[in-house]
């Protein structure tokens, strides 16, 4: 196989849907998720993100980045009314109706309803899970950082809640998000199935290649 060559110039050169599509399935396989939110008035909104990233154990905290605020977000806007949100792993008995969510609705018009998905409510805050969902996360917002490269920003949340089936979670704490069914996306359409190849021990510098 060849290998193509590109510089900055090849970069500025690209039609602009092409671009983002190129530059955003560079990064390879990412999670799948639905953002829930709910604004102060009651309205539910929901939106597939590809962007989650585990920023800490102690304590649970995950990051989001957030488009530039040209239009309205109207995740974001709910994160900053409520103060709370979930993240719902995406399946493949919804990807289809989870994809959906990324089309422009109106304000107030709830993407659960227009794509067929569940309102589901724990006890602890206001945000709606997904019903469909296997392995939810109730977080509570903490913090943002604005990125002024582009305008994007890392939205930071803390997690205080879970809803995940005791079967998936490992005597050593390890969540089976295979077994759950759990999605990945590469690009911004592209959705895939997971295979563990093996689970490797906590690797030490003394220690010969275990599979070597």
């Amino acid at each position: 196989m060849i290998s193509t060559v590109l510089h900055k110039a090849d970069f500025d050169s690209m039609e602009t849907r092409y671009r983002t599509r190129f530059f955003n399935s560079l990064t390879g396989m990412k999670s799948a998720n639905l953002i829930g939110t709910r604004d102060e008035s009651g309205h539910t909104n929901l939106a597939i993100f590809s962007s989650a990233v585990h920023v800490g154990a102690n304590p649970p905290l995950i990051g989001l980045i957030v488009r530039p605020q040209t239009v309205p977000r109207h995740t974001f806007q709910n994160i900053l009314e409520t103060g709370w949100f979930t993240v719902n792993h995406v399946t493949r008995t919804f990807y289809r109706e989870a994809h959906r969510t990324s089309a422009r609705y109106a304000e107030g018009e709830s993407e659960f309803a227009r794509c067929g998905l569940t309102e589901q409510y724990g006890e602890l805050h206001p945000a709606p899970y997904v019903k469909e969902s296997v392995v939810k996360l109730g977080l509570r917002h903490l913090e943002d950082h604005y990125i002024k490269t582009n305008g994007t920003i890392l939205v930071i949340g803390q997690v205080l809640e879970i809803m995940v089936p005791e079967a998936l979670i490992g005597p050593d704490g390890y969540v089976d998000i295979e077994a759950a069914g759990s999605l990945a996306v590469s690009g911004l359409d592209s959705y895939h199935l997971t295979e563990r190849l093996e689970r490797l021990p906590y690797a030490k510098a003394d220690e010969e290649d275990p599979g070597a």
